[in-house]
């Protein structure tokens, strides 16, 4: 079933905006935090040459800096978000390397809630799951939605290049699914998701590259062979999680997905296609990506990428916007998806006159389309369309 949602309401302008620089410094093995951007050398010379300008987004000089030129302030969790009432807290997944801040609407003692799990974007290089935008937009969909949210910090490049932000998301995801299995002995289960998750309604939802770790987890969850759990293990850790017998994923949520490939979209040259903001920032966060920018992971319709008819859920919600960049990719993942043998139903959403992630990123500039699209995840996730 494919169903259509134009917003209609007047057009509102979209502006880039240059938020919170931070500069970290790197070698050949690791990267290290400084603090302040004054601590970065002034002083003209080769070192502060740039190599990679990927503006507006992010900027790697020769001497291993990086500047992130997009990006907004981290926010501390809530006892009580004072417009929304929902609580949040922030768990540690894998010490150091994984974390999540969770979200929980006000609710009884006994109630059993929805799951959703999210993933962030950014463009695997910049954004958190603790910045004020996904804080804010969190909270939001969690009291419209009536779910429980966990929502991913997963590791950045280029100081952690792909595949490891994929790694740390299935990680993730395997770790909030085995709070199912009562005999699980190997983690320290999370009061929230015991007593309140309801495990036959899991979701898994984000925005731009956090759409594309959705498909990404969902088509891994959809293949891989479960006989009674099969443990993964994250890169750098001896630690893996089973995902338990009997647990499925009912539905995704796809914000914005980033897709693209070497076949320009719409009316872009082959030339205009290679200079595009998603061509680039892939070569750059998955420099030794197998097939380069024609990668499964980021292509799904190429020859050699899995079939779409193994996605691992029953519903999909796809939600873009009249201006995004990335709105025809969206629209060819929705009638790939259609026609893959899949057995699911997909349900599109496009929202007139606005552009990339407006209901984050400029929630305000018009409140009648950002709370109606999050009023559409709600309903998605309440299953009030079945």
């Amino acid at each position: 079933m494919l169903n259509y949602y134009i917003g209609i309401i007047s057009k509102s302008s979209y502006q880039t905006t240059t938020l919170n620089k931070a500069f970290i410094s790197i070698n050949s093995t690791y990267f290290s935090v400084l603090t302040q951007p004054s601590m970065a050398s002034s002083n003209p010379s080769n070192e502060n040459e740039v190599v990679i300008d990927i503006s507006p987004i992010i900027k790697v000089y020769k001497d291993g800096k990086v500047e992130r030129l997009m990006g907004d302030p981290q926010v501390s969790p809530s006892p009580e978000d004072p417009k929304t009432g929902v609580c949040s807290k922030d768990v540690s997944i894998l010490e150091n390397k994984i974390s999540a801040r969770f979200f929980i609407p006000k609710i009884k003692d006994d109630q059993k809630l929805p799951i959703l799990i999210y993933f962030h974007g950014g463009g695997f290089c910049f954004q958190s799951a603790f910045s004020g935008s996904h804080h804010r937009f969190l909270n939001s969909l969690v009291k419209e939605s009536n779910a429980l949210a966990v929502s991913v910090e997963y590791r950045l490049a280029p100081e952690s290049p792909l595949p490891i932000a994929y790694e740390d998301c299935w990680t993730a995801l395997k770790w909030v699914l085995s709070h199912f299995d009562d005999e699980a002995k190997d983690i320290e289960k999370d009061p929230w998701l015991t007593k309140h998750g309801d495990f036959g309604r899991v979701f898994l939802g984000g925005d731009s590259a956090g759409g594309n770790i959705v498909h990404n987890m969902v088509m891994k969850f959809g293949t891989e062979k479960y006989d009674g759990g099969v443990e993964g293990r994250t890169q750098d850790s001896n630690m893996g999680y089973s995902v338990p017998r009997g647990v499925e994923i009912v539905g995704a949520i796809l914000g914005f997905p980033y897709f693209w490939g070497s076949n320009p979209s719409g009316s872009m040259t082959i030339q205009e296609n290679e200079e595009s903001l998603p061509y680039r920032v892939w070569e750059l966060v998955y420099p030794s990506a197998p097939g380069g920018i024609d990668n499964p992971m980021l292509n799904p319709f190429v020859d050699n990428a899995p079939s779409l008819a193994n996605l691992g859920c029953s519903k999909v919600l796809v939600y873009t916007a009249e201006k995004d960049l990335l709105r025809d990719k969206a629209i060819e993942y929705v009638e790939a998806l259609k026609n893959s043998g899949w057995k699911g139903e997909v349900e599109y959403i496009e929202v007139e006159g606005e552009d990339h992630c407006f209901q984050i990123d400029f929630p305000d500039e018009n409140l009648e389309k950002t709370n109606g699209l999050i009023k559409q995840m709600g309903d998605f996730i309440m299953l009030k369309n079945v």
